[in-house]
């Protein structure tokens, strides 16, 4: 999701339509399949800068340039948007409909279709980022072969960057204000977030989303989603980064806002 904690409401009444509460499972979120065409409503590309200026210091403390950067878990492309001047970019997600906004977004970048837990796509890069597609992962089998990916496509002297929004000691429960936006012909959107820890001996939290979508013609539809999202503690990161053959490994402090303290994992492919 963006960072933002507000978000714009429409003005005026209009009917509304609750289409009920849906709990995805996997890739089958609503949110990006069939709602996919509202993500840049829902969280606005302008709202990734911030998160693109931290994951671009770390390149630039990489020692060498990062010209050509894969984006595991791209979803919309709002974060490829403002690190890809300069660099070639490719971007992948497992979500079709996800690849389409991107696309419109940034016809520049090479867009694949694929799992970033198994994807190969036989070339190595400067750089390989893993944004908060990784909340996705619930597993610890399943996050060693995200970072298991990562290392395969980091060239000799690489590195990855993997960019939580949770890990199990910064967690914090509670209800965010969301975001949202207009596009300009009558469309607006904005989502609340709720987030909780249902069982603190595991390795997931729940995510509850209530997206609120204004048509053009003020129909007003309310749809709620719950998500599964890992929250890995900072020890199983640098372990698992560690034995896939990432060294030297490390923890960065991204920001510390409403949302709590948020940190990025770094991993160097030795050279």
């Amino acid at each position: 999701m963006g960072r933002t904690d507000s978000h714009r409401r429409g003005s005026g009444l209009a009917p509304v339509r609750n289409d009920g509460g849906v709990t995805g499972e996997g890739d089958s979120y609503r949110l990006y399949g069939e709602l996919a065409s509202w993500w840049p409503l829902i969280s606005p590309p302008a709202e990734y800068a911030d998160d693109a200026a931290l994951i671009d210091a770390v390149f630039g403390s990489a020692g060498t340039p990062v010209r050509t950067l894969l984006d595991l878990g791209s979803g919309g492309g709002h974060v490829a948007m403002h690190l890809k001047l300069g660099r070639s970019m490719t971007l992948v997600d497992l979500s079709g409909e996800m690849l389409e906004v991107s696309r419109l977004l940034n016809p520049d970048c090479t867009h694949v279709q694929g799992d970033m837990r198994s994807i190969r796509l036989g070339r190595a890069f400067d750089a390989v980022l893993v944004h908060d597609a990784v909340d996705y992962v619930t597993s610890e089998d399943d996050l060693r072969l995200v970072i298991e990916t990562a290392f395969a496509h980091c060239r000799l002297g690489g590195l990855a960057v993997f960019a939580p929004d949770h890990t199990a000691e910064t967690f914090q429960a509670g209800t965010a204000g969301g975001g949202g936006g207009d596009d300009g012909t009558g469309r607006q959107a904005s989502f609340r977030e709720r987030t909780s820890d249902p069982d603190p001996r595991d390795n997931w939290i729940l995510a509850e989303y209530e997206f609120t979508l204004r048509l053009a013609d003020g129909t007003v539809r309310v749809i709620p989603e719950a998500h599964r999202l890992g929250a890995f503690g900072r020890d199983t990161w640098l372990r698992l980064l560690a034995a896939a053959g990432f060294a030297p490994v490390s923890s960065v402090a991204a920001s510390t806002d409403a949302r709590g303290s948020r940190v990025m994992f770094v991993g160097h492919r030795p050279a």
